[in-house]
């Protein structure tokens, strides 16, 4: 069973449909029996993206809706949530100092570099970042983590 953590670029693709979307559904679907980890702070950032995406007009509201109706179901019962600790933000801030990331980027990939660091100690399999975002996946690099980019699943 491989471990995922989804950065909010990745897992929006499961909800609206975008390059990779087909790939971050196949490794979420529960029938995969995939771990999959998001950062408490994913819900702010899926919850700001669907929104903008209606106020440019792209998804209509009761897409909306349904999109962010599935997404927090989803968020209770199929991913398993990173919190978010005073010892997560200063790694975080370490990230930022270091690698020049924005800010929510950077708690997303100390989430990232902490459950990797957990799971290892463990001796359980390495967690993979999934993200889209370039910036992000270069830091995660530097950091020891393994990256996948959803937009090279098309």
């Amino acid at each position: 069973m491989a471990a995922y953590f989804l950065d909010t670029s990745a897992v929006v693709k499961r909800y609206i449909q975008e390059t990779g979307s087909t790939w971050v559904r196949a490794i979420a679907d529960p029938l995969a029996s995939h771990l999959i980890y998001l950062a408490r702070i994913t819900d702010v950032e899926v919850t700001s993206a669907v929104i903008r995406r209606q106020r440019g007009g792209t998804l209509a509201a009761p897409a909306v809706t349904a999109t962010l109706r599935q997404f927090r179901q989803d968020l209770v019962l199929g991913y398993r949530i990173i919190g978010i600790t005073s010892g997560l933000l200063s790694a975080a801030t370490l990230l930022v100092e270091k690698h020049g990331l924005r800010a929510y980027d950077a708690v997303q990939l100390a989430s990232a570099v902490g459950l990797n660091n957990q799971r290892v100690a463990a001796g359980t399999d390495a967690v993979t970042l999934v993200s889209a975002d370039q910036e992000l996946n270069a830091a995660a690099i530097a950091e020891g983590l393994s990256v996948d980019d959803p937009n090279v699943h098309p």
